[in-house]
């Protein structure tokens, strides 16, 4: 097993945090172990709390008809939350609740080593970028730290309940699919 396989073995018996009581599944992250893009949202909704995988419900479409409407396939790209496990009802999950998970989210982007890092919704942002991060006013900027770059932008559930941000969402993933171009040219060609 490899590093990220033992994390997940880990997950799976968590109790930090009720939602170890609550959950039909944890929901630890899918996708490459060599990454160029992690996305982050903010916890599993109820498709994922049963299937055990992360945005496979309605928001989970969305995200990938966004992703291949950019040409970035998504099994190209590491999708996991803040949070590993689902909150009652769909509700935020809570200060106590991201702080049990965080380590295991840290874990997953040292294993990982995105060059890219999205951050799916207000609280995945407020998380990883900035607590003053406000998803109308920041989306789609980027920001260093160290060597990765990181931008915010709408939750895909969001956007299912308010459709007028999709013009904002599609120009965060066109910067997106720029950002990309941009790391595989250097890559390409370095020096």
């Amino acid at each position: 097993m490899n590093t990220l396989q033992v994390l997940e073995q880990v997950v799976k018996r968590c109790k930090k945090c009720p939602l170890g009581e609550t959950r039909t599944h944890s929901v630890f992250g899918q996708g490459p172990s060599d990454p160029t893009i992690l996305f982050v949202g903010e916890a599993p909704g109820e498709e994922e709390d049963a299937r055990g995988i992360p945005f496979v419900g309605k928001s989970g479409a969305l995200l990938s008809n966004i992703l291949e409407a950019v040409d970035i396939p998504r099994e190209s790209v590491y999708i996991t939350n803040i949070v590993k496990c689902r909150p009652p009802g769909n509700r935020d999950p809570e200060p106590v609740e991201r702080e049990a998970c965080l380590p295991y989210l840290r874990s997953q982007f040292k294993e990982l080593h995105p060059k890219i890092v999205v951050a799916l919704g207000r609280i995945a942002a407020t998380t990883l970028i900035h607590p003053d991060f406000k998803i109308t006013r920041d989306h789609g900027k980027w920001i260093h730290k160290g060597d990765t770059l990181f931008m915010g932008t709408f939750h895909p559930a969001a956007l299912l309940r308010n459709p007028s941000y999709k013009k904002e969402a599609w120009e965060d993933f066109k910067t997106l699919k720029k950002q990309l171009e941009s790391y595989e040219n250097k890559e390409r060609n370095p020096g």
